[in-house]
């Protein structure tokens, strides 16, 4: 089991920055693939950023590359995204999520693949 507790959300101006964390309970936090997902009002659901169990191998939507950053610290159980750049269409409740298994790829990007889920933490982005 395990159990994933999102932080760092907030109002933030076009073209700043935030930090989400994500806190994860579980002894096996460092077998697990990770991920960041979003979800605005009226769309569906979408993987952001995905992180092998290693943080050796990533995933980006093209919406977050070269903007957002994803990490993850073993030893901590955490898991972070940094979002820069910020516009308003990054506006979304985010979500963390957990996974077991072993990708070929090292990550999962669908919904579907992922057991487990935070309560999800609030990003505006508004002038």
């Amino acid at each position: 089991q395990v159990q994933l507790v999102e932080s760092g959300g907030g109002l933030v101006q076009p073209g700043g920055s935030l930090r989400l964390s994500c806190k994860a309970s579980g002894r096996t936090f460092n077998r697990n693939v990770m991920a960041w997902f979003r979800q605005a009002p009226g769309n569906e659901r979408e993987c952001v950023a995905a992180i092998d169990w290693s943080g050796g191998r990533t995933y980006y939507a093209d919406s977050a590359k070269g903007r957002f950053t994803i990490s993850r610290d073993n030893a901590k159980n955490m898991v972070y995204l940094q979002m820069n750049s910020l516009k308003p269409e990054d506006t979304a409740v985010y979500y963390c999520a957990a996974a077991s298994g072993s990708p070929t790829s090292g990550y999962y990007t669908r919904e579907y693949e992922y057991r487990y889920w935070g309560q999800g933490t609030q990003v505006t982005v508004s002038s």
